[in-house]
């Protein structure tokens, strides 16, 4: 073994097989672990969330009454909306494939985008937000450190999750569970402390919104208000993670994915819903240099009298390494989520089709690596900046829910007739709209000169790019069906008269096709070869490899369709040189990496037939550009290098489009 792939398998991990029995057994989560891969996102957005509407509610503090309830609520009806979408779309895809089937393709085309965006700040604001809980009890020299500390936390993560989606985790679990026990205790405690001052609470907050309203009137009160709402609109960005990788998951995936949803729900509504209670209860005030979480935790635990100062530093130290390890879960979900969107939209063409495909540990590779360096990016553009990276968050996030919310309205309103209960979820669908319409569009207005412009700018270049690959895609698709249909025509059913090949004799002249997707690019080499060389090769042999990429892993189902397609390419070409009288046989292989296994397979059919030349049609464009070459795999170019330095001989046949 090389050292370069052995220090691959060491920091990835072992090859997995894609077709073996028990490897998607092996790769998918139960809904607990389900819970703590996706779901992270939306409990550690408590770290950030609350604090960031409490303090836009300046010194009327009392509205945080109102917050928390207005919190609580805001987590239910949109995880029980986002429900449906799980029993809509059981294979995935979440906001993105709802509005491009409920809506349009181009609505789907901008909630993917925004979906990418929002999950390359997922990754960004989660590091951000971790780190500074970390630093919030370090003196402040050692801030000069904290971009440092982020770029060495995304490093980690990213070779957590090109180890795979399970292995991060199961090595997450404990750090999930700590959170969830310390941060209950201390909310259960902090709340029961000083439960004799909820009547009072709520008694006060009714007479200072009367007062308030009189002095400067309800429309200042409610745009106060609405204000703080939005600006805690972080609290609910995990909940489209389920939706979105429910083909991670076990069968039944839609049971499991409600039961992760309820967890979720529950458990971001209780947190988010308590903190923001502690805040008041405990008459918190921002602290320089320190969240206010550590602020009204430091004061819970004061009372505590646990001992001396020391012991009670050490628990705060303790419950706020909990807090940021469970904001570098969150950004394992970011890392989880956006190379899904890129997988589902590549396979509609939006972008590369190369984010489709999955590495040897079946991980969406490409798409993980793209999001760290965005990531990476944004952490260095925005210098780790909460404050700066919640608003671009708040307001991708918030696109898509309104897009996806929306496309259920459409859906249960057309489906009316045909559907039972239409009418409780349409209802519910409409509200949810309603709900986060709303914080986007105050979000977007409020913000939108504070940092909300860049986070409009960068969804819209991604859009436009996604339009430009589209483009290429389609024109060459028009190009490929032509031909398909000029040098591919059907050959019809096959019957019991259908000619049969004659036997292959291994030392005549054999010619190798590497045969890919499209038949017309199959039967131009082979014209080719039988028109530059006639009567000289005798046998031909034609190979072809199954990618298995997140299409063709979601479920047994895909992959029996996967080989079907496969062999049933091949056998035409079989067909053909039956009807010319040629020796000819075919062989397959199914994979992760196509082109060590088509190399493999090509190595073998050249060592079994020692007089043999492989060829390959190359696409070559009319008008090509920068993009061109990234949006096509070089397959033929790779192949024709590694035979070369097997001492095998290709020849790569160029075919203008």
């Amino acid at each position: 073994m090389s050292v370069k792939k052995y220090l691959k398998q060491l920091i990835v991990g072992h090859a997995l097989d894609p077709l073996a029995a028990d490897t998607r057994r092996r790769t998918s989560m139960i809904a607990l672990m389900a819970w703590i891969g996706l779901g992270a996102d939306g409990l550690s957005s408590t770290s950030y969330g609350p604090e960031q509407a409490f303090v836009a509610l300046g010194e009327h503090t009392f509205l945080g009454f109102y917050l928390a309830l207005a919190t609580f609520a805001t987590v239910f009806i949109i995880s029980l909306a986002y429900n449906q979408v799980i029993e809509l779309f059981p294979s995935g895809g979440g906001g993105y494939k709802v509005a491009t089937q409920l809506l349009s393709p181009r609505a789907g085309l901008v909630s993917g985008s925004a979906l990418l965006v929002d999950y390359v700040l997922t990754v960004a604001i989660s590091i951000a937000s971790g780190t500074d809980a970390m630093f919030s009890l370090l003196p402040l020299s050692w801030q000069d450190y904290k971009v440092h500390t982020e770029v060495g936390l995304l490093l980690l993560l990213l070779t957590l999750n090109l180890r795979g989606i399970k292995a991060s985790a199961l090595l997450l679990l404990p750090i999930f569970a700590g959170f969830l026990i310390s941060h209950t205790v201390l909310i259960v405690y902090g709340i029961n402390a000083h439960a004799d001052q909820l009547p009072d609470l709520f008694t006060a907050t009714l007479a200072e919104t009367r007062t308030l309203t009189q002095e400067l009137g309800w429309v200042f009160v409610a745009a106060l208000f609405l204000k703080a709402y939005s600006l805690g609109g972080g609290t609910y960005t995990g909940l489209e993670a389920v939706s979105n990788n429910v083909n991670m998951l076990v069968e039944p995936r839609v049971r499991n994915g409600k039961a992760t949803m309820a967890y979720m729900a529950v458990s971001l509504a209780f947190t988010a819903g308590g903190i923001i209670l502690l805040y008041l209860l405990w008459a918190s005030e921002p602290v320089a240099g320190q969240t206010l979480n550590a602020v009204v935790f430091q004061s819970i635990l004061s009372s505590w009298h646990i001992g001396d100062s020391v012991a009670e530093q050490t628990v705060l130290w303790l419950v706020l390494a909990l807090e940021a390890a469970l904001l570098m879960v969150a950004a394992n979900t970011g890392l989880l989520g956006g190379p899904a969107v890129l997988a589902n939209m590549a396979v509609d063409s939006w972008v590369p089709r190369h984010f489709r495909s999955l590495s040897t540990r079946l991980v969406t590779q490409n798409g993980v690596v793209l999001m760290s360096l965005a990531a990476l990016a944004i952490l260095l553009w925005s210098g780790g900046d909460v404050g700066v990276l919640v608003v671009l968050y708040s307001i991708n996030v918030f696109l898509t829910f309104t897009l996806t919310l929306a496309g259920l309205v459409r859906y249960w309103w057309r489906n009316r007739l045909d559907e039972e209960h239409w009418l409780r979820r349409l209802l519910l669908a409409l509200s949810g709209c309603l709900v986060t319409s709303f914080i986007l569009l105050v979000t977007t207005v409020e913000k939108f000169a504070e940092g909300g412009w860049m986070t409009v700018l960068i969804t819209s270049a991604v859009v436009i790019v996604c339009l430009r690959v589209r483009d290429h895609y389609d024109r060459a698709r028009r190009e490929l069906e032509r031909l398909d249909a000029q040098l591919a025509p059907s050959l019809g059913p096959e019957d019991d008269n259908e000619p049969r090949c004659p036997p292959l004799d291994r030392d005549a002249p054999t010619a190798v096709f590497l045969i890919g997707k499209n038949r017309g690019i199959g039967m131009h080499a082979l014209l080719w070869v039988y028109r530059m060389f006639p009567g000289h090769f005798r046998n031909f042999i034609f190979l072809s490899v199954g990618e298995v990429d997140s299409q063709s892993y979601n479920g047994e189902g895909a992959l029996r369709s996967l080989r079907y397609r496969i062999e049933n390419s091949l056998h035409y070409f079989v067909r053909v040189c039956a009807r010319r009288g040629l020796a000819a046989e075919t062989r397959a292989a199914f994979g992760a990496d196509p082109l060590d296994e088509l190399e493999q397979l090509a190595a073998q059919v050249m060592n079994d037939y020692p007089n043999s030349v492989c060829f390959a049609s190359k696409l070559i464009f009319r008008s090509d550009d920068w993009l061109t070459p990234w949006l096509h795999n070089q397959t033929a170019l790779t192949m024709q290098r590694r035979l070369f330095l097997r001492d095998r001989q290709m020849v790569i046949v160029p075919l203008k489009v």
